[in-house]
């Protein structure tokens, strides 16, 4: 196992406590919206804009377009010769109350050489600021216990078995089951059991709650919301020089396969906004007491104590992941397919650090390998897996795709979600 030391730390007689720095090169998490329309943001050759709809609509209905605009709606038209017509300036107006129609924070650079269709925004806080949810911290972190519980399971005496799992999935895949409940297969397959089958001691005595929400052990863990992604620039204290972080860009992310032969298969672009250049802090918290009421009704034992041992249990399942995208990459043949040059050099290069330099995968990129226990299954059946809840792909392995990013220039050059995290 790799082994990450975190310090400082800060401890009280309960509690364990921590400041953690993440960067990541490019990241995007997914909000409540999963597409918008073409009224709800402006493209021009170098920028993208998020409107102030409150604002908009004010001061559309004070220049006596507010008609003009609903009819846009209706016909889910670009908004941007209206706002033409009102002021070549339009970036620039403000309402009566002097709100910007198109604040700093739903502005983002433009990555896309041509026009971008059915744009996916990153998720936001109550404030309109880009952010990273602590649940998504927290669910990454689920993930790689439960990877964990499941690989060392005659070291925590782990009351599902990989094999078990494995029988359980066959099994439902041929009644039928597994279509119809693809979204919670895994708590009842393994995550209820890992996480929820708890009962507590509290004060010397003994409970026996039903299981569910609250005899989860990681209620012992609580991980805050990032600060928000907001653009400022830094400066190096050795250099001088400043750098420039969660910068907000549009960009192109390509939607890759590849044939029997091996040879790359261009699928789709998608348009999104994403934050580059990511670096932001949470702060995580682990309750030292209540993580000692809990105990495994099948004595199953806890995979970790601090917060020390949590981090090596998120790093080996980076790690996992790390080598499965390794041997993915340099199985695939750069290929030039539908006008597009698929070529990932730039890919594999990134990939070709043996030691994963990075202790969690988030939001888009993780996919089936960062989700699920798909590296511990079997290859075939982790593809009937696939046949069954999502696209099929036949006699091939899963999962078969994978989104990569377009810089500025068009090369295809990123990969989403790896981040590191650092005590600060």
């Amino acid at each position: 196992m790799t082994t990450t030391t975190l310090q400082p730390l800060t401890f009280t007689k309960n509690y364990q406590t921590a400041k953690i720095r993440l960067t990541t090169p490019i990241l995007r998490i997914g909000g409540a919206v999963s597409q918008l329309n073409p009224y709800e943001y402006i493209q021009t050759s170098s920028k993208v804009y998020l409107p102030n709809q409150e604002a908009l609509a004010r001061v559309l209905l004070q220049r006596g377009k507010l008609h003009q605009y609903i009819q846009k709606i209706e016909d889910k038209e670009d908004i941007k010769p209206l706002l033409d017509d009102i002021d070549e300036n339009w970036h620039n107006l403000t309402d009566d109350y002097g709100n910007l129609i198109f604040p700093p924070i739903g502005i983002s650079r433009k990555w896309v050489d041509g026009k971008i269709t059915d744009l996916r925004p990153m998720i936001r806080n109550g404030f309109g600021e880009p952010y990273i949810p602590g649940s998504s911290i927290k669910g990454a972190i689920r993930s790689s216990i439960a990877f964990f519980l499941l690989k060392h399971q005659e070291t925590y005496n782990t009351p599902r078995r990989i094999s078990q799992i494995e029988a359980q999935l066959r099994q439902r895949i041929d009644n039928g089951e597994l279509r119809r409940q693809a979204k919670f297969a895994d708590d009842r397959l393994f995550m209820s059991d890992l996480f929820e089958n708890f009962s507590l001691k509290y004060n010397n005595k003994n409970y026996n709650p039903r299981t569910g929400p609250n005899t989860d052990f990681l209620r012992a863990l609580n991980i805050s919301d990032s600060l928000p992604l907001l653009e400022k620039k830094i400066p190096n204290k050795k250099t001088g020089k400043s750098k420039t972080y969660n910068i907000p860009v549009t960009t192109e992310v390509i939607v890759s396969s590849h044939f029997q032969d091996n040879n790359a298969k261009y699928k789709a672009s998608l348009y999104t906004e994403m934050i580059f250049n990511v670096r932001t802090e949470f702060t995580i918290n682990l309750d030292l007491e209540m993580l000692s009421w809990f105990n495994h009704n099948q004595n199953m034992r806890l995979p970790f104590n601090n917060l020390e041992e949590l981090m090596n249990i998120c790093q080996e399942f980076s790690q996992t992941q790390w080598d499965g995208e390794y041997d993915y990459w340099n199985n695939i043949n750069d290929n030039n397919h539908q006008g597009k040059n698929l070529d990932f050099e730039i890919i594999r290069d990134f990939y070709e650090e043996e030691k994963c330099p990075y202790q969690l995968r988030l939001g888009w990129g993780t996919g089936m390998g960062g989700t699920t226990i798909n590296w511990l299954i079997d290859d075939d059946l982790r593809a009937e897996i696939r046949d069954t809840c999502g696209l099929k792909a036949p006699n091939f392995e899963a999962s078969k795709s994978r989104r990569t990013i377009l810089n500025r220039e068009g090369n295809i050059r990123y990969v989403p979600g790896w981040a590191k995290l650092k005590i600060i």
